[in-house]
């Protein structure tokens, strides 16, 4: 009988080791899938930012080719205009030009705001005229206040200035967006980037064309008047 208890006593020690030894591999088994599934999910957040980035590429593709397809100056501005609303989601924001005459930035265009709301900035003034200044953008860190904040026109949550190499002939400044976002990413960056390079461009050269236009013109009637036959 002695034998047999131990007999007995050492199959539930088996059993017991079997059955530990399966809920270990199944364990085992279970940190790996939830591992793989975090992975799963890693890759398809990637897949996401990837896409959402091929399709910014693409839209700022097409951006580029229309700003550089015309040389008309108020239509480069339309353009400009409907990038940032568009693709950055600007609802309110105003677009200055510098005037090299007097060392101001005037606002040359605006959404959802008058122009005449719009003061003109000197150099160096206030949030607009500093970024003119330095060159560097400037990004509001805490965005869910403006949320519900005044628009102060002189100040706005991000402003990009417009640069040719070093040269800066202007900015872009944003009050608000559609969507009010937190905070911005890369992607984002990189859009307000391309952004100022291209536009800025655009609009120096629509901007020059314009003029030499119009100096061309008066040229032209001046020669067309001097042709003229005295009257006698």
């Amino acid at each position: 009988e002695s034998v047999e208890k131990i007999g007995s006593e050492g199959r539930i020690r088996l059993y017991e080791d079997r059955i530990k030894l399966l809920e270990d591999e199944k364990n085992s088994i279970l940190d790996r899938y939830k591992k793989v599934e975090e992975e799963n999910k890693d890759f398809a957040a990637k897949y996401v930012d990837v896409e959402a980035e091929n399709n910014m590429l693409a839209n700022l593709y097409v951006a580029s080719y229309q700003l550089h397809s015309t040389l008309d100056f108020n239509e480069v501005l339309r353009v400009v205009m409907e990038i940032v609303i568009n693709l950055v989601g600007a609802e309110k924001f105003a677009i200055f030009l510098m005037d090299d005459k007097t060392n101001e930035l005037l606002p040359a265009a605006s959404e959802g705001l008058s122009l005449n709301e719009i003061p003109k900035v000197k150099m160096g003034e206030g949030t607009i005229g500093r970024v003119a200044r330095e060159g560097v953008s400037h990004f509001t860190e805490n965005m869910t206040d403006t949320a519900t904040s005044g628009i102060d026109a002189a100040n706005p949550f991000v402003c990009i200035p417009l640069k040719i190499k070093e040269h800066v002939i202007g900015v872009i400044s944003i009050y608000s967006l559609f969507t009010q976002k937190s905070s911005f990413s890369n992607i984002d960056y990189e859009l307000f980037n391309l952004l100022a390079g291209h536009a800025a461009t655009a609009i120096f050269s629509a901007r020059l064309y314009t003029q030499s236009e119009r100096k061309l013109t008066t040229i032209q009637s001046f020669l067309d008047l001097l042709k003229e036959k005295p009257r006698r």
